[in-house]
């Protein structure tokens, strides 16, 4: 949940260095969280996804 609540704080308590990260980039004037209009632009939604899957691939690999 990225703005209302985290389970970092869980994280964090065990240990766990823990980051916050969306990975989902709009317009800073085009937010529509919880309105009557809310949605996410489907160029958005594909970018967000590669960004993340891209994120996650990086951080899974040993160090060098």
């Amino acid at each position: 949940m990225v703005m209302g609540a985290t389970d970092g704080l869980y994280l964090r308590s065990a240990g766990i260095p823990t980051y916050g990260l969306q990975g989902i980039f709009i317009e800073r004037d085009d937010f529509r969280a919880h309105g009557q209009d809310e949605r996410l632009g489907i160029n958005e939604f594909y970018e967000g996804d590669a960004f993340l899957y891209e994120l996650v691939k990086s951080l899974a690999q040993p160090p060098r």
